[in-house]
């Protein structure tokens, strides 16, 4: 068991998603410090409330106290996961896509354009006219 797992923690992708992890741990406690730090001010000044992650809706209950929604920490999050995103695809994942096509280019590989599988209604209809044509006539 023990080799087992050995075998398995050695191999490079486990090691490379460990790496990818961490630096993405780290990479996305830059992206929420520049949101914390400067876009949420920002839109802050344009609901004006100082900073977005201070907006609320109060909603009165039944009980005539109010209920508070952080709208402001939501949408704080979704801006620091599109930022993560958008610089993920274009620092990483955009200039990794042109090395590799390039890359293929200098191997001289051609991609191939496959052509559409047959519908299921297509092999059926040959399975058909192959069954028709094997089929032997009836003995008298």
């Amino acid at each position: 068991m023990i080799k087992g797992f050995k075998e398995f923690i050695t191999r490079g992708n486990v090691i490379d998603l460990a790496v990818a992890v961490v630096i993405g741990a780290a990479f996305t406690a830059i992206i929420n410090a520049l949101v914390a730090g400067f876009i949420n001010p920002l839109i802050g000044l344009v609901f004006q409330t100082g900073n977005l992650d201070k907006w609320v809706i109060s909603v009165p209950t039944l009980f005539g106290n109010t209920s508070d929604f952080a709208i402001g920490s939501i949408i704080s999050a979704a801006i620091s996961f599109l930022a993560v995103a958008v610089v993920v695809y274009f620092v990483l994942v955009y200039p990794m896509n042109r090395w590799k096509e390039r890359q293929a280019a200098k191997a001289g590989v051609v991609e191939t354009v496959e052509e559409p599988l047959p519908t299921e209604q297509e092999i059926l209809i040959q399975i058909r006219d192959l069954l028709q044509q094997n089929q032997t006539p009836p003995r008298a």
